[in-house]
């Protein structure tokens, strides 16, 4: 892949072969900021987000962005290999869905009606910030699905291996500690009269109680995500399980994060890393690239590369925003794209925006970062059940 450099400031690095004018200048604008000495690391899958750009990867020194990692803190992916041959994956892959429709909250506001008991150990285990202002209903969202681009595939890789695929973060609890810190990061910079394109830019800096606060919170709310995964994976596999009518071992995991910040150490600097809708892609490190609702997926392994701080894309990335999509879009063109998968057809028209068509080619986006991340499996959904919120 050849990187695109443009910009003023500490300028832009980008992986993304396709790349419209708005997130190009999205991106330019936040590399002007005064707390980065480093320029920002564009992924393959990069699209408009709400202040910084989804696809992102923001290297700033002794300070950190709230609103850069976004309001779904620890958001990411995780997936899970068992026991069971592809072939078999495929003749229950309808009960699968079904089972999960009925068993696994989803949508914006559902909470918990299943496994509220690990919910319960886990929170007692994990005390809520002071921050959070209702503890109660972080509990009963721990295992939530969520809605949007959130899912949960069964797939199968090119060796009849069966996979459960999942996407999520840490859903309502998440949001509010991000959208209470992002505030405090605004109301601070009015105060001093900081000059900013966007407010939403604004940042804390690092040694002051606001930071401490925040970087905190984020642990926090990272390791609720984190734990939302896990169960929606248990959740997920028990339904395998009662579909198959036995139960079926695991055989290995892969969880990461692609909503979060970390120090780390790059061309000699100590950085707060920000990876907004990106994945740590270290040397040997093993990610998750998930396509379209639908599509095929990636397991991956890292390679290192200093140019990125050691990221890669975090999926395919949008290239219709949700409303375009609607309108744009029709069912007939979603139901093509989900031929010969089981999914929830009868919400064709509330999962629209998230048709395939509304996303970049994940081939594209794979062979912009191959200098990234190298495939270590492809797998291929034959299910896909998601959170549908009516229109």
């Amino acid at each position: 892949m050849m990187i695109e450099e443009f910009g003023g400031g500490v300028g832009v690095r980008s992986w993304a072969s396709i790349l419209d004018d708005k997130t190009r200048e999205q991106a330019e604008k936040t590399a002007l900021l005064p707390i980065l000495t480093e320029p920002i690391a564009l992924m393959a899958d990069a699209h408009l987000g709400y202040g910084a750009t989804i696809g992102s990867v923001i290297p700033t020194e002794s300070a950190v962005i709230p609103s850069a990692v976004g309001v779904d803190i620890g958001c990411g992916m995780a997936a899970r290999k068992v026991d069971l041959a592809g072939t078999t994956a495929l003749e229950l892959a309808e009960s699968w869905v079904h089972n999960c429709e009925a068993s696994i909250p989803a949508g914006m506001g559902k909470g918990r009606t299943e496994f509220s008991a690990a919910a319960k150990e886990w929170m007692s285990a994990h005390t809520p910030p002071a921050t959070l202002a209702n503890p109660q209903r972080a509990e009963a969202q721990l295992g939530s699905l969520g809605s949007g681009n959130h899912f949960i595939e069964l797939a199968i890789d090119e060796h009849d291996g069966t996979w459960i695929l999942l996407h999520s973060g840490s859903r309502g609890p998440g949001n509010q500690l991000a959208t209470l810190h992002t505030k405090v990061a605004i109301d601070l910079h009015e105060r001093l009269g900081t000059a900013l394109e966007d407010p939403e830019l604004s940042w804390l800096q690092s040694n002051t109680p606001e930071f401490d606060a925040y970087i905190d919170d984020l642990r926090w709310a990272q390791a609720f995500a984190l734990e939302n995964r896990r169960l929606l994976l248990d959740a997920a596999h028990h339904q395998l399980n009662e579909a198959n009518g036995k139960t079926v071992r695991t055989l290995e995991e892969v969880n990461c994060h692609h909503n979060y910040t970390e120090l780390e150490e790059h061309h000699g600097k100590w950085l707060w890393v920000t990876r907004k809708g990106a994945i740590r892609a270290g040397v040997g490190d093993r990610g998750l690239i998930p396509g379209a609702m639908g599509q095929k997926s990636f397991v991956v392994r890292g390679l290192g590369n200093p140019l990125s701080y050691e990221s890669c894309s975090h999926g395919a990335g949008r290239v219709l925003s949700r409303s375009k999509a609607r309108k744009t879009l029709s069912v007939a063109d979603l139901e093509s794209q989900m031929t010969g998968r089981s999914w929830q057809a009868s919400e064709a028209k509330s999962l629209l925006d998230e048709a395939p068509q509304a996303y970049k080619p994940l081939d594209v986006v794979m062979r912009d970062q191959a200098d990234l991340v190298e495939i270590e499996v492809e797998l291929s959904s034959v299910a896909n059940y998601k959170g549908v919120e009516q229109r």
